[in-house]
């Protein structure tokens, strides 16, 4: 068609089935083949329901799919355009944004384990390369060695076990069984990034939980259950973006709230043995009705991509199911690596030193933050969450002395007031260079006025 504007009749002529989903592949079937251009503007929901005899709310749906599909967006004063073919969705927070070239002295936006203080990996893959399964073509959800390591520090009795490729890829599987598009998942307000990401990508609508130092708010949960969300995701301890940790006693309300609903209870424990609080969890209360993510990339090292899924049966059950799709199991030689570090009392040491290392560095920079009159109220975890009158100026501010961070807007389901992210991970451990940042940053934090 050569017209800009795509006629609800010619339109409605060519989708034979009338569902939202028959709508949706049919006109992703025109745009493929060139019937239906880029930038092509679609009729209205109304106009087209019309022709085809069906409701608004069917003609919406298909829309609803196409644009999370990336098929067509909606823009205010032209209605529905057609963007191209369908692709994949871009985590659009979890993408790193700006280029600093040759400038960029200090990166405060990576919160990642320092390579100097993660444990040696040598040792431990040549073990690991002598399990007794090796290659064998059999589905292992989780080998007995880690399994023996892993059990005694987790927090509740796992109904089942999964090793999976890293904790982001844990929640996202979980979350997968358990949400259609449209479903409502709760989950703290601010989060991290790629959580919200993975939500938008599984056309989840995101129901946001306040939270203090001890965790989420049971009030503002309470509201969220009013939503009759599918899950309650949120961090138990070392929290992104704000570094709190929940207490035994909040996570005995929480429970008692979610007991009556249907909701399940999934804990990203992204930061695992690295953090200096003990593992707390509604597992305790509702073990049937709680899955805990727990990766170990921060403590043990990236390359090996091992998180650990234990908990209620049922649901890891269904992963285990999904992912036979495509991997179906993480690598032995992988997954033995890791028992072998867990139980190495070296490696342990290791850990132990990384844990002191990352603590120290953030308590100095907090430290001569709140000297500055700039409060931080993080008290775990690799990052902290520091106030500012303006993300963007305060971003560029520290861009002009080659410095990166993260602006707090992508971890925040609602507004709210403005923050950036600042990676401690990395700090140096020279209190001179420590106070010369604390020094740029509260610079970045003030008023344009009084900078």
């Amino acid at each position: 068609m050569g017209e800009s504007t795509v006629e609800a009749s010619w339109l409605a002529g060519h989708i034979g089935e009338r569902s939202a989903r028959g709508i949706a592949s049919a006109l992703t079937g025109l745009i493929r083949r060139g019937d239906i251009a880029a930038g092509s503007r679609l009729p209205t929901v109304r106009g087209l329901a019309a022709e085809l005899g069906v409701s608004p709310a069917t003609v919406a749906e298909a829309w609803s799919t196409l644009r999370r599909h990336r098929v067509v967006s909606a823009q205010r004063r032209r209605g529905t355009v057609v963007i191209g073919p369908p692709s994949v969705p871009r985590p659009a927070r979890y993408e790193r944004i700006g280029e600093f070239g040759s400038r960029l002295a200090v990166d405060l936006a990576i919160a990642a384990p320092d390579p100097a203080l993660l444990p040696r990996l040598d040792d431990a893959l040549a073990a690991a390369a002598r399990t007794e399964r090796l290659n064998d073509y059999a589905r292992e959800t989780i080998t007995g060695r880690l399994r023996e390591a892993v059990e005694p520090t987790w927090p509740f009795a796992a109904e089942r076990w999964l090793v999976v490729g890293g904790g982001y890829e844990g929640v996202q599987l979980v979350c997968q069984t358990l949400a259609l598009p449209g479903d409502r998942i709760a989950v703290e307000d601010p989060t991290g990034a790629r959580l919200l990401d993975i939500f938008e990508a599984l056309g989840a609508e995101v129901v946001p939980v306040a939270c203090d130092r001890d965790g989420p708010i049971p009030s503002s949960l309470a509201r969220a259950l009013r939503t009759n969300p599918a899950a309650f995701v949120y961090q138990p301890r070392g929290q992104t973006p704000c570094g709190h940790t929940l207490s035994p006693a909040r996570a005995a309300e929480l429970a008692a709230l979610l007991a009556p609903t249907g909701t399940l209870a999934v804990e990203d424990d992204g930061i695992g043995e690295v953090s200096t609080a003990p593992a707390v969890t509604l597992g305790e209360h509702l073990p049937g009705r709680t899955v805990l993510v727990r990766s170990y990339s921060k403590s043990h090292g990236p390359d090996l991509r091992v998180a650990v899924i234990g908990g209620a049966g049922e649901t890891i059950e269904k992963v285990r199911v999904l992912r036979s799709y495509g991997t179906g199991w993480t690598s032995r030689i992988l997954q033995d690596a890791l028992a072998w570090l867990l139980t190495d009392p070296g490696a342990r040491q290791s850990v132990a030193r990384a844990r002191e290392a990352y603590a120290r560095r953030r308590e100095a920079l907090a430290g001569a933050l709140a000297e500055r009159g700039v409060p931080t109220g993080n008290h775990d975890g690799l990052m902290l969450w520091v106030p500012v009158t303006e993300e963007s100026a305060a971003l560029v501010t520290l861009a002009a002395h080659g410095v990166a961070a993260v602006p707090g807007s992508r971890y925040q389901v609602a507004a709210a007031a403005p923050h950036l992210r600042i990676a401690t991970s990395r700090l140096p451990d020279d209190p001179d260079r420590i106070a010369e940042l604390a020094e740029l940053i509260a610079l970045a934090a003030a008023p344009p006025s009084l900078r």
